[in-house]
């Protein structure tokens, strides 16, 4: 595949024009010699079904956000803008694979098949993982920042000594590039060559820090020196993004080690909903990724080669928002359990010092009552 440039980024718009594509901004199909191959079978059908995906994906990452606003979630990690990165790459995946997400990967459980409870229940903090892995295969949801590439990483390296036919994916952001696990990873997956892919979601704001301050040149660029081949696609172009995960696929079930993905993208709205991004990022640069949109561009391809209608955009948003709905009595109809159950099954046999401690949490609680 192609090498990742090696010009220094002077801004996020600039970042994408840097990145390989199939679509471009406005809908329009290019000519890609190294991409197009592991697209060449997806036809109308397949791009109305991807279109449908993110959509969907749009609608219940809003939901998720009213949710949080009204109460019923202590937080909400917002994926808008990034749906190609996730639909296309997630779409690409065979049924073996197995995913390592981080917190914002709501595309990628939505594509192996989470149901509605499954988006809200870690969100509510409710007892219990918010899936289950091995149906789904996708590991739960990482809070700690990278460490999920330490999983797939010695997931693959099981995968290498079994000889099985399958791969670890793990999934992370610009950020995390910035941390050591991630660069551990890189070395231990190079080492063994073990098959696994990375797919570094570069949405440019690492919380308040932009990928700039982290990374003059592209990330994608790091991969080459520990021994993994990269690609950097658009990450807003849902067809190369699924090109690039295809190739990375096929590398690591070769047997010919670890690949590296960069998806250029961009984070529309907050790091979460504890986030005020007005507070650090320019109104500009919102605007001018505004017309980068993942949905829109492709939308726009579909209708510009007549095979897309009012008719068929008109369900996709009907089955969001029944996706929507159903998320949302989901959530309202958890039950959450009482909270000194936080002390039961801790030991196998009573003991002194889980009793203490469930006297001063019942105490705590009723101050809370009284007050």
């Amino acid at each position: 595949m192609m090498s990742p440039q090696t010009t220094p980024i002077a801004d996020s718009t600039q970042d994408l024009e840097l990145s390989e594509r199939i679509l471009a901004p406005d809908g329009t199909r290019q000519k890609n010699p190294d991409l197009d191959p592991f697209v060449a079978d997806v036809d109308a059908e397949q791009l109305r079904a991807l279109l449908r995906d993110m959509i969907i994906l749009r609608r219940i990452d809003a939901e998720g956000v009213a949710l949080q606003r009204q109460g019923q979630l202590g937080l909400w990690a917002p994926c808008q803008g990034q749906e190609a990165a996730q639909i296309g790459t997630a779409r690409a995946l065979d049924p073996i694979d197995f995913v390592f997400p981080s917190y914002r990967e709501t595309g990628v459980i939505y594509a192996r098949g989470a149901q509605p409870g499954d988006f809200v229940r870690v969100w509510r903090g409710e007892e219990g993982a918010p899936f289950d892995p091995a149906e789904m295969r996708v590991a739960p949801l990482q809070i700690i920042i990278g460490a999920q590439t330490l999983h797939a990483v010695g997931y693959a390296m099981g995968i290498k000594h079994e000889k099985a036919p399958e791969v670890a994916v793990t999934y992370f952001g610009d950020g995390a590039t910035s941390q050591g696990d991630v660069n551990e990873a890189m070395v231990f997956a190079a080492s063994y060559q073990a098959p696994v892919v990375f797919v570094c979601q570069n949405n440019h704001w690492a919380i308040s820090e932009p990928v700039a301050v982290q990374s003059q040149y592209p990330i994608a660029g790091r991969a080459p020196g520990f021994g993994i081949p990269s690609l950097r696609v658009d990450g807003n172009d849902v067809l190369a993004c699924m090109a690039a995960m295809r190739w990375a696929l096929a590398h690591a079930r070769a047997g010919k080690g670890p690949a590296f993905i960069e998806a250029v993208t961009y984070r529309m709205g907050p790091h979460t909903t504890s986030d005020d991004p007005t507070r650090y990022r320019d109104p500009a640069e919102l605007e001018a990724w505004r017309t980068r949109d993942p949905i829109a561009r492709l939308e726009a391809h579909l209708r510009a080669s007549g095979e897309l209608s009012d008719a068929h955009v008109a369900a996709a948003q009907a089955d969001a928002d029944t996706m929507a709905r159903e998320m949302r009595a989901a959530c309202l109809g958890m039950v959450t359990r009482d909270p000194l159950a936080v002390f039961d099954n801790v030991y196998a046999e009573p003991h002194c010092g889980i009793d203490r401690q469930r006297d001063e949490y019942a105490a705590y609680v009723s101050s809370l009552e009284e007050a």
